[in-house]
């Protein structure tokens, strides 16, 4: 039994070095995008007080005590997960691991695999186990938004008891405003978001700050000699703690990720400036509340404030939360766009939403797939406690692979000495190991969840990268060497018939299908014949003169060229208007040719399910699926459908 499905030939695609986000632009530029970062990429970690320390005295009915000891050993725990895990391992270490200005646990391991170089066996294994780490974050990316908008909306059962029924509604209706908010752009996002997130982090401070003034010993729990009793004095009860005590650090990779939209520099500032202060003040006034009154454990972010500013606070960390979700969704859009373009994912539409940032973009696909996801989460748990039983896994086990990743690059690419890779490997990545640990024990309470929806992501990379291989190399076994087939025209009895047939084309090495097709099943080969490849580069125009390339391919008689198209992250990719504009070129007189006359020939292989190895039978129909719903390169190159030909061949899987 066969099925078939067909797959259309599209671009090439690299991504060379070109202009980094947030690197130009001056000081009002970098204003700009430093506003935006807050608005956009500290999102997550931002609101992290909103339940960090709750679930942490919650915990194990209530394992972790109010007591001084207990309290002084969270806030040095948390103070200290913080500053190593976000302020030295990312913010410091992890943004200089950059990829053509792309961040991500995937960007990073593709640099990894460009460091090693031709060591095949341990670059497919380090593309293995970044893919495996993207898939992580898309499981993050469907609690983060449903835990961050419930626990804010929460506060109205703080504020007005009465309340409590309409929690789940409205945190739906926000959701589902954020998401369709989307298509508007980052950029606009995060210029509507910043000023919020500005409010917020003043806000979180000074309500700190108050409860600090009263209480000024709660600063001695910056010391990690409290972290350290903590731990030797209770170590189960640390142990159990720490599954909850990193919620503070949840969003550190999508603050990775989203280094695409707004560069190193806004990102660092940013945070040592405004976010770092703000979240430790907050941490430590929440401390000293609950040293001055144990009973505030059960909400100690929303009992901080005096009543009166309850309700206005439950407003702000409603628009603080929605927030944090816009990081994890802007970092799954980028963790997106590289996957297409490293051969992971199957053409999806991306639209460029930013003039000057290659790394701002939208996915609608993962957009609404995201949403439905997030939704689904929200009505089954219903409340932002049941919620943080299946959060944490994904993201420590995430913050293990990124480590093992830059401890590659920093030894391979930069060099460092082997006692530096130890103290991270041992500081950092122990700290990592120990929150990944105590998080396992939630995997029955939900925790299942973030890892079932990565290991059906990471499946369907796999599949899709492994199908790719066996299509390409079959398919390029059809099509042929392109020179040795131009050499059998040449004198052939193959009629030559008026006008001009253009064919969308990976690369000048091999025939289209298309047009190897026209010639063995019709006979005919048009009078111009134009093969037309097109190439991504990583700045967001190219300059119209500077666009194409023309190549007579060895022969100047034969009225058969090869064009090669250049475009930047922000140029429509419209195939018909390059060549109008080559062609009223008089300098191209081998393209002399009319596009709006000319039939465009899209090269197709019909996709044969069979039995032959490569890979399992499930797998090849899955492959056949995500082929079947791959968007279409007659709409990315804007050919005419009244002038389209679609013809190809069979490839068998």
């Amino acid at each position: 039994m066969t099925d078939s499905a067909h797959v259309t030939g599209a671009s090439s695609a690299k991504a060379p070095h070109g202009s980094r986000p947030g690197a130009s632009g001056g000081a009002a530029g970098q204003l700009a995008l430093m506003l935006g970062a807050l608005g956009v990429v500290y999102g997550d970690i931002g609101t992290s007080p909103l339940y960090a320390l709750q679930t942490v005295f919650s915990i194990d009915h209530g394992a972790v005590r109010p007591t001084s000891g207990d309290v002084y050993g969270v806030i040095s725990l948390v103070f200290w997960s913080v500053t190593l895990i976000v302020s030295v391992k990312y913010v410091v270490f992890i943004l200089r691991a950059d990829n053509d200005g792309e961040g991500g646990v995937m960007a990073l391991a593709a640099l990894v695999r460009r460091v090693l170089g031709g060591v095949r066996g341990r670059a497919a294994a380090v593309m293995a186990l970044g893919v495996f780490g993207a898939s992580l974050f898309y499981g993050d990316s469907v609690i983060t938004p449903a835990i961050s908008v419930m626990s804010a909306v929460e506060g109205l059962k703080v504020a007005t008891p009465s309340l409590s029924h309409v929690v789940v509604p409205v945190a739906a209706t926000i959701l589902t405003l954020l998401f369709v908010a989307q298509r508007w752009g980052t950029h606009r996002v995060g210029s509507f978001f910043g000023p919020v997130m500005v409010l917020w982090f003043l806000a979180i401070a000074v309500a700190g700050v108050q409860e600090v003034v009263r209480r000024p010993g709660i600063l001695a729990g910056l010391s990690p000699t409290y972290a350290g009793a903590f731990v030797i004095d209770h170590p189960y009860v640390a142990f159990i703690a720490m599954g909850a005590v990193v919620l503070s650090i949840t969003g550190a990779e999508a603050l990775y990720a989203d280094m695409g939209h707004f560069g190193r520099r806004p990102i660092r500032r940013a945070w040592f400036a405004v976010v770092f202060p703000a979240l430790t003040l907050n941490y430590l006034g929440q401390g000293a509340l609950i040293l001055r009154d144990p009973h505030s454990t059960a909400n100690p972010f929303f009992l901080l404030l005096p009543g009166w500013a309850r309700v206005p606070m439950v407003v702000l960390a409603t628009l603080a939360t929605v927030i944090a979700s816009q990081a994890v969704i802007t970092g799954a859009f980028s963790v997106s766009r590289q996957a297409v373009r490293l051969g992971f994912l199957p053409y999806l539409r991306i639209r460029h939403t930013s003039p000057r940032e290659v790394g701002q973009v939208y996915v609608p696909a993962v957009n609404w797939i995201l949403f439905v996801g997030v939704l689904g989460l929200m009505l089954g748990f219903r409340s932002s406690e049941r919620l943080a039983t299946a959060y944490g896994v994904a993201v420590t086990a995430t913050l293990i692979i990124t480590t093992v990743l830059f401890l590659v690059v920093a030894r391979a690419h930069w060099g460092w000495a082997a006692w530096k890779l130890v103290v991270v490997a041992v500081v950092i990545g122990g700290a990592e190991v120990t929150y990944f640990a105590a998080n396992l024990t939630k995997v029955a309470h939900g925790g299942w969840l973030p890892l079932l929806i990565a290991l059906s992501v990471f499946t369907i990379m796999k599949t899709w990268e492994r199908g790719r291989e066996i299509v390409t190399e079959r398919r390029t076994a059809k099509e042929g060497p392109l020179p040795e087939f131009i050499g059998t025209l040449r004198g052939s009895d193959v009629v030559r018939v008026p006008g001009a047939a253009v064919f969308p084309h990976p690369t000048k090495e091999t025939t289209p299908l298309a047009l190897r097709a026209n010639v063995e099943h019709n006979r005919v080969v048009h009078e111009h014949v134009v093969i037309v490849s097109t190439v991504d580069e990583n700045v967001p125009h190219v300059p119209v003169a500077e666009r194409a390339a023309i190549d007579d391919l060895g022969y100047r008689d034969d009225g058969i060229v090869h064009v090669t198209l250049r475009y930047g992250f922000q140029d429509d990719r419209d195939i018909p208007a390059a060549l109008r504009r080559l062609a009223s070129d008089g300098a191209n007189a081998e393209l002399d040719i009319d596009p709006d006359q000319a039939s465009y020939f899209l090269s197709r292989v019909t996709l044969q399910v069979t039995r032959s190895p490569g890979m399992r039978m499930w797998r090849k129909r899955l492959f056949l699926a995500l082929a079947n719903n791959a968007a279409s390169p007659a709409e990315r190159f804007a050919l005419p459908e009244l002038r389209l030909v679609v013809m190809g061949s069979q490839v068998d899987i």
